[in-house]
């Protein structure tokens, strides 16, 4: 499992979520390092200004990404590449939908609960079809919002990089030996 994973995961997700930005058409409304005002304020328990959203430090964000969406998805116990796909999920449309998801293409019941069940199942399949299939069914989605039209060059670009981040996370992985010590 990719239990190190987490700080490559949150560089590639960084890439493509930039600094501050408060786009008219974005429901998500004030936002810094893919970090909204909602959830800033959700994590600090109070509510929080456009300026607190502005100024939010890259180490305040890792450790609301570990908590809030790494964790909520086991990013720890999935296979390399696998985890950086459904964190990345996760992040840009919320943890429920990247595991009903990954759920739905694995053929287990998608309540958006990452349990026992899913985590068995899923390191059961190989991960770069996991990846591929959780890709393919995160544009789909994407692609049927309606404000595809306003961020869908950009949602599809982070979609096929970060398919092509997650299959060489998994090829590495793959190809790695270990040994255990006695």
């Amino acid at each position: 499992m990719a239990a190190a994973n987490f700080a490559a995961a949150l560089d590639a997700v960084l890439r493509h979520e930039g600094g501050y930005a408060d786009h008219p058409a974005d429901p998500g409304g004030a936002t810094n390092l893919g970090v909204t005002r909602a959830t800033l304020a959700r994590w600090r328990r109070r509510a929080v200004s456009r300026a607190e959203v502005r100024a939010l430090s890259r180490t305040e964000a890792s450790a609301i990404y570990r908590a809030l969406y790494w964790n909520a998805v086991c990013g720890d116990a999935l296979a390399a590449g696998v985890d950086l796909c459904i964190f990345d999920h996760a992040v840009n449309s919320g943890p429920s939908r990247a595991v009903r998801t990954l759920q739905k293409i694995l053929g287990v019941t998608a309540d958006g609960q990452m349990g026992p069940r899913t985590l068995g199942c899923a390191a059961r399949h190989d991960p770069l079809a996991l990846i591929h299939a959780c890709c393919r069914a995160r544009l789909s989605f994407l692609e049927r919002l309606r404000t595809f039209a306003v961020f869908g060059r950009g949602w599809t670009r982070r979609v096929r990089e970060t398919e092509r981040t997650a299959r060489a996370m998994a090829a590495a992985s793959a190809a790695s030996p270990f040994t255990l010590e006695n």
